[in-house]
């Protein structure tokens, strides 16, 4: 096993991780993001996005066990970081969280495409 197949497996199973706390613990997933809701259908919609989404993509490249399911993960993980970036600088929305997103939607992407 290569560093670099190491290394996707790390992310996918990071992705994994992050969907599962997003899924279990909808109040962090907003506290790090600075999303709020007033109600049970926002919760929802955290639990469903960040969490569903995230495990299901996670999840993907050990379900298909081909690699091609490494590159689309990568490959959302770089639109995530496009959108971010024009975000940032349109919304000027500089705060450390957005900014650490972003660097580790880079560097997860780049890893998970190569």
């Amino acid at each position: 096993m290569t560093p670099l197949y190491i290394g996707k497996i790390a992310a996918a199973i990071l992705t994994v991780i992050t969907g599962c706390i997003s899924w279990l613990n909808p109040d962090a997933a907003m506290r790090f993001t600075g999303l709020k809701t007033d109600g049970p259908r926002g919760l929802a919609e955290i639990r469903a996005v960040f969490g569903g989404a995230f495990i299901g993509l996670g999840a993907a490249p050990f379900v298909f066990r081909h690699p091609v399911a490494f590159q689309v993960l990568g490959c959302v993980y770089l639109a995530i970081a496009v959108i971010r970036t024009f975000s940032l600088i349109v919304d000027r929305s500089y705060n450390g969280s957005n900014l650490l997103s972003l660097v580790t939607e880079i560097v997860l992407g780049g890893v998970l495409i190569l």
